[in-house]
């Protein structure tokens, strides 16, 4: 008589009664939760750098990045997977295992039928899948102008096969991952960046109301006024085309991180407009041709006690340093700006030459014009308002041509520079 075993080698019968008893339980308790099936890094022509490859096509298995080994840049399939999981509805709640009160209610850990994985996704869930729990979704959130439901995006970080899906045969039939909330990141920009509005194909034998947003190809349209049924979507009178805001601009803080960075360069601005330091407020003596103070026969003296130079300063005096030339005559004395010096002057005068970049000041001797400073204070915030040598040197999108490394943009970050690169 054969000795007693449970375990069997192979898949046999006993498998296949238990595999469908569990698919059945999937089936019947499970939740649907729509997958973004992860297809690799994007495919990019042709690469100068060894250590990011180019790949002509997109394979989960390829790596963007080499040396930091990440996938940075990566590729979702545009069709949804719809399938069956089960995972534990969790509370808030402590987590006590380390030092001090930590919350720990945002990872999830789903279990799905294996082969019923296998034959809807074509392999097994890994890490970069995303998930979306659609019986999570905020039907209020606290924004009142957005009507729609927020939607719920989890990335899969971990998967493996479960210790309750092991039958007494011990064969696994159950898979499970572990899902942690999708941050508006880089790596899932192709998800990210898909229209948030429901899928309303445009079908011309239906009345839409006014506001209907429909959409038809890879276009959306906006209803101006009720449509009546046979109203071509073409027809201008009625239909208008619409930009749909994107997940990224809904479901993550993206907005908010820029309305709250917007609103500190606001006030960064405001505190300190430009580079270098103000010197308008400080008071400049004039001094003789040997840098003396002026003599009191230099100074009139009108009915108002407001003393008035004929014998203008020089320069900022010692308040000249880094940074400090603005254009602006001390002592907040007049000044002609111009593309040309003004005709006829006296001594002392004051020209601001505005076809010089940096704008150039200067003050005539009695016989030449002799430099003051250069407006080198600038706007601190980079930008296309920003028309200064500074800015320009900062934000140069021109590229140098190489005969080895093709075109080599000028503006490259250091992280880029100081990247150790292949010399093969």
């Amino acid at each position: 008589m054969p000795r007693l075993s449970l375990y069997r080698p192979n898949r046999t019968n006993d498998y296949n009664f238990i595999d469908r008893r569990a698919s059945e339980m999937y089936t019947i308790g499970g939740v649907d939760l729509y997958l973004h099936k992860y297809l690799g890094p994007s495919p990019k022509e042709e690469s100068n750098d060894a250590t990011q490859p180019a790949y002509s096509e997109a394979d989960p298995s390829f790596i963007e990045d080499v040396l930091l080994l990440e996938n940075r840049d990566r590729e979702y399939d545009p069709d949804v997977y719809v399938m069956r999981g089960v995972y534990n509805i969790q509370d808030i709640d402590f987590d006590l295992s380390q030092f001090g009160l930590f919350l720990n209610n945002d990872t999830l850990f789903i279990t799905f039928h294996y082969n019923n994985m296998i034959d809807t996704l074509g392999r097994k869930i890994m890490a970069g899948d995303v998930l979306e729990a659609p019986n999570l979704k905020d039907y209020h959130p606290l924004d009142p102008s957005g009507a729609k439901a927020l939607p719920r995006y989890y990335v899969v970080q971990d998967a493996a096969f479960a210790a309750e899906g092991f039958s007494p045969t011990w064969q696994p039939h159950l898979w499970r991952v572990k899902a942690v909330p999708m941050t508006g990141s880089q790596e899932y920009n192709d998800i990210l960046k898909k229209p948030f509005e429901e899928d309303n194909q445009w079908d011309s034998q239906n009345f839409y109301p006014e506001g209907s947003v429909v959409v038809d190809g890879d276009t959306y349209y906006q209803a101006i006024q009720n449509v009546p049924s046979g109203t071509d979507i073409s027809d201008s009178d009625y239909w208008t085309e619409y930009t749909p805001d994107t997940l990224n601009e809904n479901i993550t803080t993206l907005s908010k991180d820029l309305q709250f960075n917007q609103q500190i360069l606001q006030q960064a601005e405001s505190e300190v407009p430009l580079s270098g330091y103000d010197t308008t407020k400080f008071y400049i003596v004039a001094t003789d041709d040997e840098g003396r103070p002026a003599s009191q026969e230099d100074l009139q003296t009108d009915d108002s006690t407001i003393a008035v130079e004929k014998t203008t300063p020089k320069s900022n005096g010692y308040t000249m340093g880094y940074l400090t030339g603005d254009g602006i005559p001390p002592n907040g004395l007049p000044v002609t700006p111009g593309v040309a010096f003004p005709i006829n002057p006296s001594e002392g005068d004051y020209a601001l030459r505005l076809d010089y970049f940096p704008n150039r000041l200067f003050r005539f001797n009695g016989a030449r014009w002799v430099k003051v400073e250069d407006n080198i204070r600038t706007d601190l915030t980079p930008g296309a308002n920003n028309k200064s040598l500074y800015s320009g040197f900062v934000n140069n999108t021109d590229t140098v041509p190489t005969t080895d490394r093709g075109d080599i943009p000028s503006r490259q970050s250091l992280s880029d520079i100081l990247r150790p690169k292949a010399d093969n």
